[in-house]
């Protein structure tokens, strides 16, 4: 396995929106504002997985449309106070039309389902833009069920009460975020490209990035960036020997695939993966490994990602506040007795970083993530004698 340092995971502390500031009149009218989730580089190989801005003030009776700049897929997701976080794929989950717009008070889930700038690549969406009401006031969490880093904070005012920024400020501050998560990664690919060639002379395998990302703390939560690109995307090995791709982006999983994608997308991976076509098998440090013969040969990885944080340990939830929409008595009776989802095992495993593949014939490979390849995630290997 490779050393921890070699995992990117940079955490920036931002500071939250400054309250300090322009106060706008208290409005008659409720007022619909406007707000962006995700946001890509022209050439869609870098992702910002963020709510741009991710915290927002607005009146009791007013409207946010969020619009999907990007090609990765991304939710508009609000949960309610007892609801555990639905783990991925996220296609079956249960949708909010937006049409009537759906309201937000804490009560009800409200999903907007998968969307992005191209509503035919991720289905069942059927625009590009989602809208919410938020009928009362209160402070709610936004979050994107498809990305665990991605989430946000609306602060619902009452009518009369002065809101510290208006719609130009917000763009504004959309605006910088996307430059800055975009940047963030720019150079970061070709770097660890050019790191991992410097290594292929002690190293037992070529290796092969698949990443990297970032994770930057906000005010209001999470914002994070992603590269999706192997680096580097062409690789030239002898017959016998191996490339290993390695995941380093601290959420984003990624697949390398060879032939076909297969029916369905496991996540996460099982102990073994029996794959498509050629099966893998466990290393000894954990690492999934295939032996590949023809360039036709149907590969799959399985999702690889990195190691996963520690969740909380199982147990009451006795000291979170009632919930008072409950009709059962007393509230605190309708708390969830366990908020943790997905401990991380003892026994690393089934959560695989990396991906083996040793060449027995020549010929050329190409390959795929089969999550971004409409983001041009792709890959090749030329095997020579």
């Amino acid at each position: 396995m490779k050393p921890l340092n070699s995992h990117l995971f940079s955490t920036i502390i931002c500071c939250g929106l400054p309250l300090a500031g322009l106060l706008v009149p208290q409005t008659v009218h409720a007022a619909t504002w406007q707000a962006d989730a995700g946001v890509q580089s022209d050439d869609m190989g870098r992702q910002g997985l963020a709510f741009l801005p991710n915290e927002l003030w607005i009146h009791a009776g007013d409207n946010i449309t969020w619009t999907f700049p990007g090609d990765e897929i991304h939710t508009v997701s609000f949960l309610t106070f007892s609801q555990l976080r639905p783990v991925g794929p996220h296609r079956n989950d249960v949708i909010t039309p937006d049409v009537p717009i759906p309201g937000f008070d804490g009560s009800s889930y409200v999903n907007s389902g998968d969307q992005c700038a191209t509503p035919a690549t991720c289905p069942p969406a059927v625009s590009n833009t989602y809208t919410v009401n938020f009928p009362t006031a209160g402070n709610f969490k936004l979050v994107c069920l498809v990305h665990l880093y991605m989430n946000g904070t609306i602060h619902v005012l009452s009518p009369t009460a002065a809101l510290p920024h208006d719609q130009a400020f917000y763009d504004r501050q959309a605006t910088a975020q996307s430059d800055r998560l975009l940047e963030a990664l720019k150079d970061q690919a070709k770097e660890l490209g050019h790191r991992g060639d410097d290594e292929q002379e002690d190293a037992t395998a070529d290796r092969v990035i698949a990443g990297p990302g970032e994770i930057v703390a906000t005010g209001a939560g999470f914002q994070a960036a992603s590269v999706m690109r192997f680096s580097p995307d062409t690789t030239t090995v002898h017959v016998g020997q191996t490339v290993e791709w390695t995941n380093i982006d601290p959420q984003t999983p990624h697949t390398i695939t060879f032939g076909v994608d297969p029916a369905m997308l496991r996540f996460p991976i099982p102990i073994v993966s029996s794959g498509v076509g050629v099966k893998s098998t466990l290393d000894p440090d954990g690492a999934l490994h295939a032996t590949v013969n023809l360039p036709t040969d149907n590969v799959y990885s399985g999702q690889i990602f990195s190691l996963p944080a520690d969740r909380a340990v199982n147990g009451p939830n006795a000291d979170l506040p009632p919930n008072t929409s409950c009709s059962t008595s007393p509230p605190s009776a309708c708390n969830p007795s366990d908020l943790s989802q997905y401990p991380l095992p003892v026994v690393v495993k089934d959560v695989n970083q990396r991906y083996r593949v040793t060449f027995t014939h020549t010929g050329t490979f190409n390959y795929h993530c089969t999550l971004h390849d409409n983001l041009g995630m792709l890959g090749q290997v030329n095997v020579v004698p």
